[in-house]
């Protein structure tokens, strides 16, 4: 088991190349907007985002799309991928998302190739998908046979680890602060984990109303370190 994990590590490397330190999802806006100004204010809106988003949207997706790869339904894959791209009001976010998982989709193709994965590579590039890093990591995993539990807690960790970084030079925050915060932050995203498990395809997109209107706000602030 322990050699089918260090794929997903690759993927969790902040140094991975997927383009996720462009983005910051709306954490910019409270940012510049004195919300956020320290590793306090940073980790109560990080756990805003990890409870609303990254559970109901990107963490479900990635069970979800694991699932239906598992019982060999395509169409649902892809269904799963067109219901990302619509829940994502924000265009910049939307967009970055896009961006982030046909990337990755590209290089992990490079690195771990799989007939499915190049499928999905051929939806996107024939605008019949929209490409989402959450549907990626879940091709990957279901190709080398990675533990589902095992692929969603890793999922989780590199999307937090990589929001941390980007605070870093965003707030700025000290890089001793965003490793304390990916340890006080473990045990939500265990609970996270546990409550991914119990949502339904229903549930999928509920997330924070304030978080997505500062994702919206972000493309009209007038210095922008992110491209979202």
């Amino acid at each position: 088991m322990i050699d089918k994990i260090f794929p997903l590590l690759q993927l969790s490397d902040s140094n991975f190349p997927s383009g996720a330190f462009s983005h910051s999802f709306g954490l910019e806006t409270y940012i510049q907007e004195g919300v956020i100004t320290d590793k306090e204010t940073f980790s109560k809106a990080l756990t805003v985002y990890i409870r609303k988003q990254l559970a109901f949207t990107d963490g479900l997706a990635n069970r979800l799309a694991f699932e239906a790869l598992t019982l060999e339904e395509w169409d649902e894959f892809h269904n799963l991928d067109h219901l990302l791209f619509a829940s994502s009001l924000a265009e910049e976010t939307r967009l970055g998302n896009q961006r982030i998982g046909e990337r990755m989709a590209k290089l992990c193709y490079e690195l771990y190739p799989s007939s499915l994965l190049k499928r999905y590579l051929e939806s996107i590039k024939a605008k019949k998908a929209h490409g989402h890093s959450a549907m990626v990591y879940a091709l990957v995993a279901y190709h080398l046979e990675i533990d589902k539990r095992i692929m969603i807690e890793t999922y989780l960790f590199a999307t937090v680890s990589s929001l941390v970084q980007n605070a870093v030079r965003g707030i700025p925050l000290g890089q001793t602060d965003g490793q304390r915060l990916l340890v006080e932050l473990q045990p939500l995203l265990k609970e996270i984990v546990e409550l991914i498990f119990h949502l339904t395809k229903e549930e999928l997109g509920a997330i924070s109303p304030g978080l997505e209107v500062a994702q919206m706000r972000h493309e009209r602030l007038h210095v922008r370190l992110f491209m979202s």
